[in-house]
């Protein structure tokens, strides 16, 4: 396995969500550089015991509502 991806989500109260795609890994950060360190820490620890992936790709979902008029 060369590469994880997360699906990163923005919370309601300014912080991140993350999840893994493919593996039961998932973590959240008040910043995106919190979330980060926080993912790296989560896939280190869960492949703690196997080989880790080369690369981690963060995606982030953006869901946002424009009014017009």
């Amino acid at each position: 396995m060369n590469e994880i991806v997360f699906e990163v989500t923005q919370d309601a109260d300014g912080g991140f969500s993350a999840e893994c795609l493919t593996e039961s890994i998932s973590t959240q950060g008040d910043t995106w550089h919190e979330l980060r360190a926080n993912v790296k820490e989560a896939v280190e620890a869960f492949y703690f015991d196997r080989p880790k992936p080369a690369d981690v790709r963060l995606h982030l979902i953006r869901d946002e509502m424009l009014a017009l008029g």
